[in-house]
């Protein structure tokens, strides 16, 4: 429980962290810059599996589709979303939506199981996200916005939710390696589509490093440490952590000079704390855990 608990909220701060790199890329073309994003974090993550000898055994049968799931879902749509959301939205209604994700989960999370959803996760993703929308704070929005909010929301929880029937045979780096190069090639798609053969050729040296970034943390570090962490602890109790991103991203706001939150973040931060605290008590018994990983693969 601790070590899986570590590695969620490790996977979490390293998400939060994109928040404050991603606006250096206002100006880039999303959907290029993200495929060149993720091909780089493909290439890390098969580079770190074979130097450190990580099993990455190949998809079989169903498990192509719900990796192609989590590709389309969790990489593409939800780009997608956030991009069209905020276009219809403040930044905080989609964040809003986000801080929904905890309580999905612990919910969905052991229903997909085949077992029920325990009383003490659901109440502590409710604080949760309760904590996360006060980081948040709300926005003006229109219908539209609303839908592209429900998108971001429902895609954010599936990136989790189709990793659960794979992560018990392919492990966390394989799952991470798979969705990760299916969403790069994607997005090159979409890119070229809508952002046309020489959208690559606009990128500044500043965006590249913004991409590497988001490529080597926020993808490649995260994505493994957050399966790992489903794997350990379940969908559910990990699903409590992903109220840590918005917290960091404040946090990271004010390391590289923006303006100290004010009250109500701070309000919302210590929420936040005290459903995980709340979430996570009490050890699970193994049957509560979504997922056993299986360090040997057959």
């Amino acid at each position: 429980m601790t070590r899986g608990a570590l590695l969620a909220m490790a996977g979490m701060v390293c998400v939060g962290s994109s928040v404050a790199v991603s606006t250096v890329l206002v100006d880039a073309p999303l959907f290029t810059t993200q495929a060149l994003r993720y091909l780089l974090a493909a290439a890390v993550l098969l580079a770190m599996a074979l130097a450190t000898g990580r099993p990455l055994p190949r998809p079989r049968g169903a498990e192509w589709a719900w990796l192609a799931g989590i590709a389309t879902t969790g990489l593409i749509l939800f780009n997608v979303g956030v991009v069209r959301g905020v276009a219809h939205a403040e930044p905080a209604v989609i964040g809003v939506a986000i801080a929904a994700v905890p309580l999905v989960l612990a919910v969905v999370g052991p229903l997909a199981a085949g077992r029920r959803p325990t009383p003490a996760v659901v109440c502590g993703a409710l604080v949760v996200s309760v904590g996360a929308a006060l980081v948040q704070g709300g926005g003006r929005t229109d219908a539209a916005g609303i839908g592209w909010a429900s998108l971001v929301l429902a895609t954010e929880c599936a990136f989790t939710l189709l990793a659960v029937p794979v992560l018990v045979r392919l492990g966390p780096w394989a799952v991470s390696l798979h969705a990760v190069w299916m969403g790069a090639v994607g997005l090159a798609v979409l890119g070229l589509v809508v952002e046309g053969r020489g959208a690559a050729l606009t990128l500044r040296a500043d965006d590249l490093l913004a991409a590497a970034h988001l490529a080597l943390v926020v993808t490649a570090l995260a994505f493994v440490l957050w399966y790992s962490a489903v794997g350990r602890i379940g969908a559910g109790r990990a699903g409590l952590f992903t109220g840590v991103v918005p917290v960091t991203a404040a946090a990271g706001g004010v390391l590289l000079g923006g303006a100290v939150p004010g009250p109500t973040v701070w309000a919302g931060a210590a929420v936040v704390a005290l459903g995980v605290a709340l979430g996570l008590g009490g050890a699970p018994t193994p049957v509560e855990n979504d997922v056993v990983l299986i360090n040997k693969p057959s």
